[in-house]
């Protein structure tokens, strides 16, 4: 049932309170209908509470009432159907702001409640009545908890500290809706910001490599031009132009990978050892599947990944391992993977400079060198991508030693999710 609705300006209080409600997932459509709570989980949760409610307290019925500024809402409710009715109509509105538990023997002899329609016969005739508030920590007060029955006869003093016991948990529930609603809107916001900065990044970077590739393609006609000897000054003036805007263009590219890093992803079973060697191609390094073949091996495995973004990672964490070699020993990496039940850990260990401990954390951050003496040149993104890639599966990415000099990093990337079986 529901009763009118109330036409009156709402206080500064009670619509902060209203805001609350609404943060909280709590307010009803505007037909009236019950607020949808978020999953089904926290809808059962609740009635399991209610229902445990009236058999430890010995109520034939009980109710999570949401008090909202005209109407009373029951998102949960045990012995009875969970209703709607008007804020006037409703007696947890009388007290569930006074922050304390309120027990009645006999509601119809209550001034308070002598005339609500729940006791008159109208809508009810309750008469044992017992209400707790419903209190977030922030002091917001949704509602109650109330048990209610016919006969005038109030819980034991056991009964009501457990009857503030299921209240509690009541709101536990509530707070796992809340923090759950602003995780969701927290990824919402995320995943817009990210396609925004996919498709910044996308016009900034065409927008300057059709000009950058221009200036390259005259740099390369010029530094052909016979009238132009080796040691001219020219020469060393086009050399530099020409090594500047090659790097700035790797940068741009570079700037365009670690926007789309967590893009939307096509999962599938590839293989760990074609993805390396088409990724190890385009940076002129040959990867064997056995020691003897070259300074890159690789095991094979089967990996359930986005095979594009796979090989956008395994060719950075490659590019790391070519540009800050060991002056002390020959390269050698090696590409394998691990399996357990939650999923698979690929590492790539070189036998490398390193990274120090306390330089990990930082090297991870995008735009961010760590400007160490021999350092080759490098826009600061390899490893921020292929972080984001392994967040963007839900994994994540580790850096240790390698054992007797070097770096080892490893990506975990979750098991194929059940229902979902393989191609």
């Amino acid at each position: 049932m529901i009763g009118k609705t109330a036409t009156h300006a709402l206080s500064k209080e009670e619509s902060e309170r209203m805001a609350g409600l609404r943060e909280y997932g709590l307010l009803p459509t505007e037909s009236g209908e019950l607020p949808a709570l978020l999953h089904a989980g926290v809808a059962s949760a609740l009635e399991d509470l209610v229902l445990l409610a009236t058999s430890v307290c010995g109520a034939p019925f009980a109710v999570v009432n949401v008090i909202t500024a005209d109407q009373q809402v029951q998102i949960a409710a045990a012995g009875t159907d969970a209703m709607v009715c008007s804020r006037g109509d409703s007696m947890c509105a009388d007290v569930f702001l006074s922050g304390q538990t309120t027990l009645v023997k006999d509601a119809s002899l209550d001034p308070r409640f002598a005339d609500n329609p729940f006791v008159t016969g109208e809508l009810g005739e309750i008469r044992a009545y017992a209400s707790v508030p419903l209190e977030a920590p922030s002091g917001l007060i949704i509602g109650s908890l109330c048990l209610f029955s016919m006969t005038a006869e109030l819980p034991s003093s056991d009964q009501t500290r457990m009857l503030e016991v299921f209240a509690h948990q009541v709101m536990e529930i509530l707070e796992l809706q809340h923090r759950t609603l602003q995780l969701d809107e927290a990824l919402s916001a995320l995943r817009r910001s990210n396609a925004a900065l996919t498709e910044f990044a996308g016009r900034v970077s065409h927008d300057l490599r059709a000009p950058l590739t221009t200036i390259l393609g005259y740099v390369e006609l010029a530094e052909l031009d016979p009238n132009i000897s080796a040691d001219h000054a020219l020469a060393e003036y086009l050399n530099v132009i020409g090594s500047g805007g090659r790097r700035m263009l790797g940068t741009l590219e570079d700037v365009l990978s670690y926007s789309r890093a967590d893009g939307g992803l096509k999962r599938d079973s590839v293989s760990l050892l074609e993805i390396t060697q088409d990724a190890a191609h385009d940076l002129g390094l040959t990867v064997g599947s056995d020691s003897l073949s070259s300074p890159a091996v690789c095991s094979d495995a089967v990996i359930y990944a986005d095979r594009v973004q796979l090989r956008a990672l395994l060719q950075n964490l490659l590019a790391n391992s070519l540009n800050y070699p060991s002056p002390e020993r020959s390269l050698q990496v090696s590409i394998a993977a691990d399996f357990t039940s939650a999923g698979a850990t690929v590492r790539v260990a070189d036998n490398g400079k390193g990274i120090r401990a306390e330089d990990r954390e930082k090297a991870l951050e995008p735009l961010v060198r760590l400007h160490r003496p021999g350092d080759g040149a490098g826009s600061g993104l390899g490893l921020a991508t292929c972080s984001r890639i392994a967040q963007a599966h839900g994994g994540e990415l580790t850096i240790e030693d390698t054992p007797g000099g070097g770096t080892t990093v490893s990506v975990f990337f979750p098991a194929i999710p059940q229902g979902n079986p393989l191609p």
